[in-house]
């Protein structure tokens, strides 16, 4: 019997890693947005038992302790405001996500990388205002030209984005998963009720 116990504790151990908790912020919007902010199950259960976060909804599932039995949170909202950054870290995450994951010359949203629009060789430096998202076919057709040289256009002039831009810009790129309890707290480009 003691080994059936066994079997189906690991079972649910690995099941459990299925139920992670969206985190909001003190005012209920989520800290971000893409990658959105979401902590393990065992975070969110220790966040609360540390009373520093509220849990606003739960998972149907369980998980036991000798003495307690807790349903999984699976939206928490802190009890203290994190102020969001106001400088944006120029990564090539932040990058893809002001170019909206496409090619700045042809649109294309696969084989990415970056170019730069003045090219190192020329004098060119790595700034948000000369950097932009391209693939891979774009980006080999560049090379080293100018974009008069080479004949291209970019779809937008790059330039640094906001946090509060960055963020919004997040909101267009959805998660694969959303749990149902979490859709009152994310405000994607959705139609809402009359």
């Amino acid at each position: 019997m003691d080994s059936d116990f066994r079997t189906e504790f690991v079972r649910e151990a690995g099941a459990l890693k299925q139920h992670p908790a969206l985190v909001l912020n003190a005012d209920y919007r989520p800290l971000s947005y893409y990658p959105l902010s979401l902590w393990t199950w065992q975070e969110a259960v220790k966040a609360a038992y540390l009373d520093r976060v509220d849990i606003v909804a739960e998972y149907q599932d369980t998980v036991r302790s000798p003495s307690t039995v807790i349903r999984i949170p699976s939206v928490v909202v802190l009890k203290d405001y994190v102020k969001p950054q106001k400088r944006v870290a120029f990564t090539r995450f932040n990058l893809f996500l002001r170019d909206e994951f496409s090619c700045q010359y042809c649109g294309a949203r696969d084989n990415l990388t970056f170019d730069h629009v003045v090219p190192r060789a020329k004098g060119g430096i790595t700034s948000w205002e000369n950097v932009v998202a391209a693939c891979s076919r774009c980006n080999l057709k560049k090379g080293a030209k100018s974009l008069r040289q080479s004949g291209m256009t970019l779809r937008k002039a790059p330039r640094a984005p906001g946090a509060e831009q960055l963020r919004n810009m997040g909101r267009k790129f959805p998660p694969n998963y959303l749990h149902e309890s979490w859709l009152d707290f994310l405000y994607w480009d959705a139609e809402l009720e009359a």
